[in-house]
């Protein structure tokens, strides 16, 4: 027994002892930490603020450059419009200068005709009352409209 006894407080006995309850203390707060520990470090929480501020920092740029773009398309568009209204009217204005045009149209629009030819227009009875029905007030002369609205107030009256 007192070899035992000895042998219990020794140093190395002592320190061997010592060791092993450390190394549990240290395992076991070890697993602890692990357990509770989020996987969010604070370099990653770092990062992901940085990240959310350049986005925040880049989302109305981004949002007036694509608006900014979809406004050239539009305008580019409406140039180009433009350019072919303005290569329109200069045919037409090519065509008006030729006198066999002009008359061809002043004979069409105006019924003009030439010395020596008889002009005919032929009117279709049920077309012309078709017409006068399906026209509007403002499509009609004035005066019709204005007998139109004695004719509506003498029916009122009776």
């Amino acid at each position: 027994m007192a070899v035992k006894d000895r042998d219990r407080f020794s140093t190395t006995t002592r320190i061997r002892l010592l060791g092993e309850q450390t190394a549990a203390r240290v395992y076991r707060s070890q697993t602890r930490r692990q357990a509770r520990r989020s996987r969010l470090t604070g370099r990653a929480a770092l990062l992901a603020l940085v990240l959310c501020t350049l986005i925040v920092a880049l989302a109305y740029p981004m949002r007036q450059y694509v608006s900014q773009r979809a406004e050239i398309a539009d305008l580019e568009r409406e140039r180009r419009q433009a350019a072919e209204r303005v290569e329109e009217l200069r045919d037409l204005k090519a065509r008006w200068q030729d006198d066999a045009y002009a008359e061809q149209q002043i004979r069409l629009r105006l019924h003009y005709v030439l010395p020596g030819e008889t002009g005919y227009v032929v009117i279709d009875p049920e077309a012309a009352k078709q017409s006068r029905a399906g026209l509007g007030a403002a499509d009609r002369p004035w005066y019709s409209n204005v007998w139109d609205g004695v004719d509506k107030s003498d029916a009122s009256d009776q």
